[in-house]
């Protein structure tokens, strides 16, 4: 399944860990946040994960949110959801071809 996909984990983590390549930040909804990234990072099966204006939409697993709560806790904080956490979490992403741009948007329910 697409949302256990390193691509995805090497995005989030790379976003944590150097800040500095975030473009824009956007508080969505109480329970998302909307991020982009220039599209000059090198990303793997980027056409896949990040298809040019389109979005693709993955439920994290279980398993990944498990295994890696502490980055997520990261996106979550960025939320301003009034619940103390979550059980599920929807990666939508894409490219935003014009703006050269990769969309990453994470949903926590």
């Amino acid at each position: 399944m697409a949302s256990n996909s390193d691509a995805l984990y090497y995005v989030l983590s790379k976003i944590y860990h150097h800040p500095e390549i975030v473009i824009a930040t956007v508080p969505q909804y109480s329970n998302a946040v909307a991020i982009t990234i220039s599209d000059k990072l090198k990303i793997s099966d980027s056409n896949f994960y990040f298809p040019d204006h389109k979005l693709m939409v993955n439920r994290l697993s279980p398993d990944f949110v498990a295994k890696n709560g502490d980055l997520l806790d990261y996106y979550f904080d960025m939320t301003d959801q009034d619940n103390p956490g979550y059980h599920d979490v929807w990666i939508t992403t894409g490219h935003i071809e014009r703006q050269h741009a990769f969309l990453i948007e994470l949903s926590f329910e």
